[in-house]
């Protein structure tokens, strides 16, 4: 990566550091497709620092937050924040808001498409399933739109609204052996996956959380209209700090009465997630565009500006090909390390060449959008 390269992209006028956040993301997406992250949590590496790390690259089994927790919310998140700049660059380059609305509605059903095929993929047979990030975004990002143009307090309204409900909802849903608001299986979402696909997830996951995690997508396009705003940079950081407490504050006060639960999405989740992910931006922002630290954002950029087609190619096979053509030479070179540890090594040259793919689409111009 050549130094012009770095100073041509960080002399865009571009937010930078929302660039930074969708590629670091991104990037953790994709390692998530090799073994590396489970590898990390062998029982044989139990009681070391390595162990311990790999831990907070796994969903909570249920009551709980940990770090891999947030990466669906960031990417939600992510996703509004870009919604308001899209439309202004849209808009000032004359498209009307019709024209911008089809091709919004017509982006939010090719990403229900491609993430319900990537259910049927696995398995080979046609399975009705919607719990994966893509599907999920689908819904939040339609909903995130639509709203954008009403004012910062009734979108604000509009999500505590719709968490208040499914709140409502998973408490008071009265059919028998579903009316366990926060038992694994036995709750409303349970119920609604049921009715779809006729099956429970495995994980217990339930397609109903795009609803409530709507919140998240709508949070980042207000995050994105406040750094559109005319306020001062420190301003805008201090806005996204205090609200981000203030969430934080709210979301793990709320778990001795509703659990902090990722897999279903509850309320205290969605507020709690909402806080990290907000002071998260908000620190990415502050050092990038603040205090404008800006030669190392590419390295992580470049994934994030291709995020469809990086994830839909590690996710259907790709990064397994890759791995399986890696193995015989990387487990040839660093077998004297153990298998345990040549496979962490296997499984980093694989998440570099996925990057680095990223990285030869980028310098092609190649760019693959929806």
């Amino acid at each position: 990566m050549t130094e012009s390269n770095i100073e041509s992209f960080t002399q865009q006028e571009r937010l930078l550091s929302l660039d930074f956040f969708r590629g670091l993301t991104m990037l953790l997406l994709i390692a998530d497709s090799t073994p590396l992250f489970s590898s990390m949590i062998d029982p044989k590496l139990e009681g070391t620092i390595l162990h311990s790390i790999g831990l907070q690259f796994h969903h909570h089994t249920w009551n709980g937050l940990l770090f891999w927790d947030l990466i669906q919310p960031f990417f939600m998140f992510i996703v509004g924040v870009a919604i308001p700049f899209s439309f202004r660059n849209r808009t000032m380059r004359g498209d009307s808001y019709s024209l911008i609305r089809n091709h919004s509605i017509k982006r939010a059903c090719i990403l229900l498409l491609l993430g319900w095929a990537l259910y049927c993929i696995g398995p080979g047979r046609i399975t009705w399933r919607f719990q994966n990030v893509l599907a999920q975004l689908s819904v939040t990002y339609i909903v995130a739109f639509f709203l954008m143009r009403h004012s910062f307090r009734k979108q604000l309204i509009f999500t505590f609204a719709i968490l208040g409900i499914t709140e409502l909802i998973y408490r008071l849903f009265p059919l028998n052996g579903f009316n366990l608001a926060f038992v694994a299986d036995q709750n409303f979402g349970a119920y609604v996956d049921l009715l779809i696909s006729g099956e429970l997830s495995s994980g217990h996951w339930v397609s109903f959380n795009a609803i409530p995690t709507t919140a998240h997508t709508i949070w980042g396009v207000l995050t994105g209209q406040l750094l559109l705003s005319d306020r001062d940079k420190k301003d805008k950081v201090k806005i996204l700090v205090i609200a981000g407490i203030i969430c934080l504050l709210v979301g793990y006060a709320m778990n001795p009465v509703t659990p902090i639960i990722k897999r279903i999405s509850t309320t205290s989740f969605v507020i709690a997630s909402g806080g990290w992910t907000l002071l998260a931006f908000a620190f990415s922002y502050w050092i990038i565009d603040v205090m404008k630290k800006r030669k190392w954002v590419l390295f992580f950029a470049i994934v994030g500006m291709n995020p469809l087609f990086i994830y839909l190619f590690a996710h259907i096979g790709g990064a397994d090909l890759i791995y399986k053509c890696v193995k015989p030479f990387s487990m040839g070179l660093f077998g004297w390390m153990g298998i345990l540890n040549a496979q962490i090594v296997t499984s980093l040259i694989v998440w570099f060449l996925l990057w680095y793919m990223c990285f030869w689409m980028y310098k092609k111009r190649v760019f693959i959008k929806i």
